[in-house]
């Protein structure tokens, strides 16, 4: 088979192999391509502004088949939400809502919302949106994807304690106030200027969720270590080549970005190097306890080219293959 078309076949075995371990369904999907659309469907009144707007949850109508539905928005969504009968789902990832945590969606992210049984008595908390030509030719339009929670915090949410929303909705409430007050030249500036401290108390809050959140993360490691050993024992790399950082983080259902930095955190290493560590531990295995060459190996472990494995072993262990055989024997 030639090279370019093993590729192909590896990499829609990989997807294929991830639809598998995260269980994902196959579900209608609706874009909301408006924040006026946006207000129609959740029977709100009219925005006071087509590209800006801060939602009451409470006022905010549940469409009848939100729980069949995949959403995607093209603006962003900030939002703090407490009381709420449901679970939101990114993959096999989930929330309750009535944690008080904070979301970040960013436009083209797909979610999913899981309706409870009843409805609550206590709904609080706010939505904010904000759609790029809002930001368009200003300082945040152009750094607002930098921060790396519209990446992950699709799949790692942020849990405030009290001190921290009481700070996050007072910041919310200065962008209500001006957005609801009389929107002259000075507006779009200082709307903005209060999002980008919102955007900066929540990549703090986020720092120390990585600390205060240790077992969960270490969970996460636990289940890095799973995946890793499940590929290699059903002999994957065979079929679907090397597992990517990618690979690896969709099927954890974390951002490649998030995954590394929580790892750096936890071992001081990222994902490739991790991965790259797991296949070295294989890799000696193989070199100690079968009799394959290591061409064989190689191809086992998912490298295409012997040498490009032979490469990796050396780097990783300042000797060959062949010398580790050698002196393991």
């Amino acid at each position: 088979m030639p090279a370019r078309s093993k590729r192909f076949v590896q990499a829609l075995s990989k997807w294929q192999y991830f639809l598998q371990i995260t269980g994902m369904e196959q579900r209608k999907t609706q874009r909301i391509t408006s924040i006026t659309e946006f207000h129609r469907l959740r029977g709100l009144p009219h925005p006071e502004h087509p590209l800006i707007s801060v939602v009451d949850y409470k006022a905010v109508q549940r469409p009848a088949d939100i729980d069949a539905v995949n959403w995607v928005f093209d603006f962003y969504q900030v939002s703090l939400k407490r009381g709420m009968t449901g679970k939101l789902k990114y993959g096999q990832q989930e929330y309750d809502f009535d944690e008080g945590i904070m979301f970040f969606i960013a436009p083209n992210q797909v979610f999913r919302i899981e309706a409870g049984p009843g409805k609550a008595t206590r709904q609080s908390g706010w939505i904010l949106l904000v759609h790029p030509d809002f930001l368009w030719n200003t300082a945040l339009g152009k750094t607002i994807r930098q921060y790396d929670f519209f990446d992950y915090s699709v799949n790692e949410a942020l849990f405030l304690s009290q001190k921290e929303e009481k700070t996050i909705n007072g910041i919310v409430a200065n962008i209500r106030q001006e957005y609801h007050g009389n929107i002259d030249k000075f507006s779009q500036h200082i709307i903005i200027s209060h999002l980008e401290t919102l955007l900066r108390y929540a990549e703090r809050f986020y720092e120390r969720q990585f600390i205060t959140r240790k077992i969960t993360n270490h969970g996460i490691l636990q289940r890095l270590e799973a995946l890793l050993d499940d590929y290699y024992k059903q002999d994957q790399p065979l079929a679907r080549g090397l597992p990517t950082v990618q690979f690896v983080a969709q099927a954890l259902n974390i951002s490649p970005n998030y995954l590394s930095r929580l790892l750096r955190s936890l071992t001081g290493q990222s994902t490739q190097q991790l991965i790259h560590d797991k296949l070295i531990e294989k890799a000696k295995e193989k070199l100690s306890a079968t009799g394959l060459s290591v061409s064989e190996i190689a191809y086992e472990l998912g490298f295409e080219y012997p040498q490009s494995f032979t490469k990796l072993f050396k780097s990783k262990t300042n000797q060959s293959p062949l010398a580790f055989r050698a002196g393991f024997n």
